[in-house]
């Protein structure tokens, strides 16, 4: 199986990491590929990230005390 990077730049790039890594273009394109790979299937979108945070907050016990300036000014040593 083959395939034709007909980009300069991406041809560049390949040969440049390939050279870094002391590897063939294959394994290079591989590797990469491969990495991405993983990377992209695991990754959890923003809002669902957003999501589960907010969950974890709102599981919070309500305190019903209010924090003013002077609250934060006395937990800073500004008081």
């Amino acid at each position: 199986m083959a395939f034709s990077v007909k980009d300069e730049a991406t041809d560049n790039a390949v040969r440049k990491l390939a050279k870094l890594k002391n590897k063939s273009l294959t394994d290079t394109i591989r590797e990469a590929v491969e990495q991405e790979y993983r990377r992209a299937r695991g990754e959890i979108p923003l809002t669902e990230r957003l999501e589960r945070l907010s969950d974890r907050y709102r599981a919070f016990p309500a305190s019903r005390m209010q924090a003013d300036k002077a609250f934060f000014d006395d937990l800073s040593g500004d008081a």
